[in-house]
């Protein structure tokens, strides 16, 4: 990986760079009107050009006149107890041509050392419990989907996405029936076939089934009023029916993060719907039916999890049975083995990385910016920084539903319709110190204010769409005033003056992520200002397993968010962008059918009718209302923008020039972490050498 470096000097000139940050002037006699956002800094920060290709140039399909595995691997074919190489291939592997592979084919061996703060609380992770995250979940180990989005930045077309477990497919005249072609002859890690059957699983057991806590659910399957179908053709084919022609979005619903194959042999029987145990398992059961001691993992991914010692140690193995080799005909991954340490935070990741001791880190949370980029200077410094495009964006998401999540039933309705109230989200973004915040995290020009919304680094992003409230504690405690929360009793803390909680103070409750540590510097800063505005803010910081149990259930009043990647690339994740679908984190479907705003409304339309708009000039249109829409009415309330960084250690070869640490999915899967390979005098030692997974009878 070819890095543009920073000299030390220029690096320390930057981060000590210092703005004079000035309150607007307050309107005295109203409240003061809407500003323009600024330009971002003028900053060249290095990051390698990208070297875009057809996506039949990276890989392809076919069988090779011969195949060569890990050499430690002919011993136990030699024993009997793995049938060679070739058997254990499908009919035609997936190829990584020469073009895929930036330092080209590798070697066998070496570990890669990962970091995760993020409890493990299962595997069953398409029914919704953690396995972890920081790249656990993702190529590593399970996700393992029909087509993959992840490499999508390499490609010259950002719609159709790289073949996976299906090879090849094409769609009916109508364009509404798409056929799909499996690999043919490829075995999960255990040895049993993958088929067309786990794919059906995964379709009936996961997205048809809503009583299973699924990314998505047919309601995100959709299209004007109704929903798509899945149907077995034969062993490796199946066909999935539209009511519309062509769906733009579909492909990113059967993204690797949203729809990856789940093993049928091994979860079908555990199913509520398929079960035949007396009695018969809850769907609780099902989500937490692999738990973390039960293993080793099945899987289709490159790796194996073969131990976990809870919130200390995750070992990972290659699986012999993956279906993918190099141009050579070499079964790949390279690496024989992962190590994931664990640790409270995720900032430890990046100490792990500057040390030496880890081999990857993502440069998410600003406050090891300086530490990370001042390290990477020093001359044996064991991994290289690069940056990417102002698509690193926190902000506080609001919760409007109002009839899920209610415990303290006068509290949390009073409290959801102030959120439903635009004066009280104008009120708080007037409250809020964007620069300031974003000064007092990392000063310099990496860091900046943001209105929420398209990040300012997103292709169809218009800085003339953006509605920006600026800076303005007069103009907050007008709108406050003026929807009735006045301080009554002179505590400091504004009290609702009417309704059935008249004479009680305003306390909300702001959620901050214990593995996303800037979420908590962020939280912090509120509690202040809002503060200033006579809104007690109470914080609680939670780990990510936790988080999500709270989000699914809706018991939550605010929370301090790292946005996704839909904000940069829309058509990544169009149900993420407006209340589509049922279990929209910020606006879920409760007991009772949803109250959507007026403006709500608006943005489901524009949404659907993006979805279906493969013209780009006209999805960049519809991004320019949708966020005009979007930022006037502070559907959520953007606080800072930033870059990504990448720090990556040196001895890790075939690391893409210009790869993005979060576009389409995040970097583990962008990588194509099954190619990585190190020189054999840099390799470090095996915890596990020389051993394969093992599973019981």
């Amino acid at each position: 990986m070819r890095i543009n470096h920073w000299g030390r000097y220029t690096i320390l000139l930057l981060i000590c760079l210092s703005f004079v940050i000035t309150p607007l002037a307050s309107a005295q006699d109203g409240v003061t009107p809407p500003v323009a956002y600024p330009d971002p800094p003028d900053l060249e920060i290095g990051g390698g050009e990208i070297n875009r290709l057809p996506i039949s140039e990276l890989v392809t399909y076919m069988a090779l006149p011969e195949y060569h595995q890990a050499p430690w691997l002919d011993a136990l074919v030699e024993a009997g107890e793995l049938p060679p190489v070739e058997e254990r291939l499908p009919k035609e592997p997936q190829v990584y041509l020469e073009a895929s592979m930036e330092d080209g084919l590798g070697v066998y061996g070496d570990v890669w050392r990962g970091f995760s703060a993020c409890p493990t609380a299962g595997y069953n992770d398409l029914a919704g419990t953690t396995m972890g995250w920081f790249g656990i979940e993702s190529y590593t180990t399970r996700y393992q989907g029909l087509i993959k989005t992840g490499p999508l930045y390499r490609a010259d077309q950002d719609i159709e996405p790289f073949p996976n477990l299906a090879k090849s497919w094409e769609w009916s005249e109508d364009g509404k029936q798409l056929t799909i072609h499996l690999i043919e002859g490829a075995y999960w890690s255990d040895g049993e076939p993958f088929t067309a059957d786990d794919v059906i699983f995964t379709w009936e057991g996961y997205v048809v089934d809503e009583n299973v806590n699924s990314p998505r659910h047919l309601d995100a399957w959709t299209w004007e009023g109704e929903a798509a179908s899945l149907e077995k053709v034969d062993d490796y084919t199946i066909m999935f029916t539209f009511p519309v022609e062509k769906p733009l979005d579909m492909w990113y619903l059967l993204a690797e993060d949203i729809f990856h194959v789940m093993p049928a042999h091994q979860l079908q029987s555990l199913h509520p719907k398929w079960s035949t145990a007396d009695p018969a398992p809850s769907y609780k059961d099902f989500a937490d039916a692999l738990a973390p001691d039960n293993l080793p993992l099945v899987t289709m991914g490159p790796w194996v999890i073969t131990e976990y010692i809870t919130d200390e140690l995750m070992i990972m193995r290659r699986n012999p049975y993956y279906w993918k080799v190099d141009a050579a005909g070499n079964q790949l991954p390279y690496i024989d083995e992962i190590q994931y340490r664990k640790g409270p935070s995720g900032i430890g990741r990046d100490l792990c990385t500057i040390a030496g001791d880890c081999d990857q880190m993502n440069l998410e949370n600003p406050s090891t910016f300086v530490e990370a980029m001042v390290q990477a200077q020093e001359e044996d410094a064991p991994y290289a920084v690069t940056w990417g495009p102002e698509t690193l964006g926190y902000y506080v998401q609001f919760n409007y539903a109002l009839h899920v999540g209610i415990e303290d039933t006068d509290r949390d309705v009073a409290v959801r319709e102030l959120f439903r109230d635009l004066r009280f989200r104008q009120a708080l973004s007037y409250a809020t110190d964007r620069e300031g915040i974003a000064q007092s995290i990392m000063r310099g020009p990496f860091l900046r204010a943001w209105a929420g919304g398209l990040y300012p680094g997103a292709p169809d992003f218009d800085k003339e769409s953006v509605v920006y409230y600026p800076y303005d504690v007069n103009s907050a405690n007008i709108l406050l005033d003026e929807i009735g929360l006045m301080d009554t009793n002179g505590d400091g803390v504004r009290e609702w003056t009417e309704g059935p909680m008249a004479g009680e103070p305003v306390v909300l409750q702001l959620l901050a992520s214990q593995d996303a540590a800037e979420t908590q510097s962020v939280a912090e800063a509120l509690v202040n200002l809002w503060g200033e505005v006579g809104i007690q803010i109470n914080l609680r910081i939670m780990d990510s397993a936790t988080h999500t149990d709270v989000d699914n259930a809706g018991t939550w009043d605010m929370s301090v968010t790292r946005g996704g990647q839909s904000f940069a690339l829309p058509f990544r994740g169009v149900t993420d962008m407006a209340p589509i679908a049922a279990n929209f984190v910020w606006h879920r479907e409760g007991s009772e059918p949803r109250e959507l705003l007026d403006f709500e409304q608006q943005l489901v339309d524009i949404i659907t009718e993006y979805r279906s708009t493969y013209d780009a000039e006209g999805r960049r249109e519809l991004m320019f209302q949708y966020n005009q829409i979007f930022t006037e009415n502070v559907y959520n309330l953007g606080v800072f923008v930033g870059r990504y960084g990448l720090g990556q250690a040196k001895r890790v070869q075939n690391v893409a020039e210009g790869t993005p640490v979060f576009l389409y999915q995040w970097v583990e899967d962008a990588i194509l972490l099954d190619t990585l390979w190190t020189p054999i005098d840099q390799q470090k030692e095996q915890v596990r050498p020389g051993t394969i997974p093992v599973y019981g009878e």
